[in-house]
């Protein structure tokens, strides 16, 4: 996913050049070669086999014990810890580097519902004619429908953003890459945060999302991607019990 350019792709003689999309300007060799990132020296852990291996294990069976709830607390959460899981989810590789991103933390109760209601009623639209008969047959053994009341209880609701593009300090647009893998990969280092914080959520997809941009008043080059609840899990919370996948259906060695 790295856009950077090598040394080896770029021209040899000082003329400018092209690349090689349909209707992209044209770079000197000289402007690419000078814009480049100071480096610093990487300082990485350095374990043994034994502990490499140890953790290895261990993280694996921590992060099997994440399960999806629907089932949340209204204990509160404080907006520091809120800060720190979005600042981890902030640090997940990009295209380019471009962190093509924005996390909305919504806890205000008034706004929640206003999310709620325009979530059901897109859920509503969707259970009741929007979904195959496939995709409902595939939803029933979980027992989920159009309601929603997560959307209110939990005590705050993360609405993550994709970038489709960025804008400089002077309004134009500049170009973001590979944004869908690079945001899947912060939500990705957002739920493992929420795990290891001792919470739940729940990834919600109401579709389509744009009500989010409009609610939250979002600038147009943001599109909603992802909807998280996240706080503690409520006394007693049952969850289907499902079995993942084995080692020998998801993984090839060659």
């Amino acid at each position: 996913m790295d856009v950077l350019l090598s040394h080896s792709q770029l021209p040899t003689d000082n003329n400018n050049f092209k690349w090689t999309k349909p209707g992209a300007r044209k770079y000197s060799r000289e402007k690419i070669m000078t814009k480049k990132y100071p480096y610093i020296k990487y300082e990485p852990q350095r374990l043994t086999p034994e502990e490499t291996l140890r953790r290895s294990g261990e993280y694996r069976s921590f992060i099997d014990r994440r399960r999806t709830v629907r089932h949340f607390s209204d204990k509160p959460v404080p907006g520091e810890v809120i800060e720190n899981l979005l600042m981890t989810a902030s640090a997940a590789p990009s295209g380019a580097h471009k962190q093509p991103w924005t996390f909305c933390a919504v806890g205000d109760p008034a706004i929640k519902t206003e999310i709620r209601k325009a979530a059901e009623q897109e859920e509503f639209t969707s259970y009741h004619g929007r979904m195959s008969e496939e995709w409902l047959a595939d939803l029933a053994p979980l027992g989920t429908d159009w309601h929603k009341p997560f959307l209110e209880i939990a005590p705050w609701l993360i609405i993550v953003f994709k970038k489709a593009y960025d804008t400089g300090p002077d309004g134009t647009r500049r170009k973001c890459y590979y944004v869908n893998e690079s945001v899947g990969l912060a939500c990705g280092f957002l739920l493992t945060a929420i795990h290891n914080a001792g919470l739940v959520a729940l990834t919600h997809t109401p579709s389509p999302m744009n009500f989010l941009q409009t609610i939250l008043g979002r600038p147009e080059n943001e599109r909603p991607f992802l909807l998280i609840p996240v706080g503690y899990p409520a006394e007693e919370v049952m969850v289907p019990d499902l079995k993942r996948k084995k080692a020998e259906e998801v993984i090839f060695w060659y």
